[in-house]
């Protein structure tokens, strides 16, 4: 019990000792740090708000080449997928049977003139015979009308010679549009109709590329700006109100274009117009039936605030920034924003272009409301994004999409 009391008296003793040894060191703690923040101010910059659709490309002409006449498939004249000029020879159907019709067709068209000169003369007696009583007024009418019975053949035997030359022509099936033509359907051998089934055999189909339409569904409020813009007519003159179209899978992939028709009622149960936008398509990049995003200005050019989308804060519909404020401290600051333009954000209302920023901390220092800061310079490695430039008389690729 004694040596039990000894031992603690001696560990009490050198606690006490170590506590008065380090009371009695200097402290060697720094007081922390201000930390640095990078900030950005707003620009403001002229920039052109532009709303973007859905729509989907057409082609101006489209036709499916059908026979127009029946027998043999004879050859082929084009590659699959080339381009083909209007009049091009693009398939041969047998002409042998048809070559044949047309010679029976002009040797009845032959013997046709024949009897109607045999005609002819016969008349001429009869009217020589008529003068002289030698006939009777019976016998010239008979003479008479067959005159005009055989001129109605020799109609009948031209008309059955020029079908019968048509249908040799429709023999040689030739380009009725300049464009694309796709795929051959049938192959040389079988036997194409002009009935059937499903109608006409189909043997390919050709598609006009340049210029190309693109079709797409405005809502009536939009719509109702842009008949303010381009007039009321139903078909725009050229150049009147420009867009500009991007393709659904390749953003970077731009045409400048115009709209050319809206149409004549809007629908009432989606409360949205049909349009048509109108491409140039010179280099062929553009096909029908690809998806794409058309854009039309919805406005004139206006000046706005833009700063970086990322340093926006959202709580629940509400918008706010982190700024430094006069006394250096940081400070929450509600701001409106309008329309998206590439990486930046239009700011209506909370922001003057004096106002500093936060676009992020250094050293993974997250500024809170209240805390002292420091600037970094404007060389620092954090700097601030640079707004886009706005172009109001040529639509590009970095414009804003409308909101929602």
């Amino acid at each position: 019990m004694k040596k039990q009391f000894i031992s603690i008296a001696a560990v009490a003793a050198v606690a006490l000792a170590w506590n008065a040894g380090a009371q009695s060191k200097p402290s060697s703690q720094q007081p922390p740090s201000i930390p640095k923040v990078a900030v950005t101010q707003p620009q403001l910059t002229t920039v052109t708000n532009w709303d973007e659709y859905p729509g989907h490309l057409e082609a101006v002409e489209s036709v499916e080449i059908r026979p127009r006449v029946t027998g043999y498939l004879e050859s082929i004249h084009f590659q699959d997928g080339a381009e083909v000029k209007a009049g091009d020879l693009l398939f041969v159907i047998d002409p042998k049977p048809y070559q044949a019709e047309l010679d029976r067709a002009t040797a009845e068209r032959q013997s046709a003139e024949t009897r109607l000169e045999l005609a002819r003369n016969d008349l001429q007696r009869a009217e020589t015979l008529l003068a002289s009583k030698a006939i009777s007024d019976e016998e010239h009418d008979v003479r008479a009308k067959s005159v005009r019975q055989a001129e109605a053949a020799l109609n009948a035997a031209r008309a059955g010679e020029t079908s019968a030359r048509i249908n040799l022509d429709y023999t040689q099936i030739k380009a009725p549009i300049s464009g694309r033509i796709g795929r051959r359907a049938i192959t040389p051998g079988n036997l194409v109709q002009t009935q059937g089934g499903s109608g006409a055999t189909l043997l390919a189909t050709i598609v006009s590329l340049s210029p190309i339409y693109c079709v797409f569904d405005a809502n009536e409020s939009s719509f109702l700006a842009y008949r303010k813009t381009a007039g009321s007519a139903g078909r725009l003159e050229p150049g009147k109100l420009g867009c500009a179209l991007t393709l659904g899978g390749d953003r970077t992939q731009t045409a400048n274009g115009w709209i050319d028709f809206f149409d004549n009622q809007v629908n009432p149960r989606t409360g949205t117009i049909r349009m048509r936008a109108i491409f140039a398509n010179e280099d062929r990049a553009l096909m029908p039936g690809l998806f794409a995003n058309i854009r039309l200005p919805a406005g004139a050019p206006q000046q706005v605030l833009l700063i970086p989308e990322i340093v926006i804060n959202s709580d629940q519909g509400r918008k706010s920034v982190l700024v430094i404020g006069p006394k250096g401290t940081v400070e929450v600051r509600p701001i409106k924003t309008d329309r998206a333009h590439g990486t930046m954000m239009a700011v209506t209302e909370g922001l003057t272009p004096e106002d500093r920023v936060i676009v992020n901390g250094m050293m993974m220092m997250i500024p809170r409301p209240g805390m002292p800061v420091e600037a970094l310079p404007s060389g620092g490695s954090a700097a601030a994004p640079v707004a886009p430039s706005a172009d109001a008389s040529a639509p590009s690729k970095e414009e804003p999409k409308k909101q929602p």
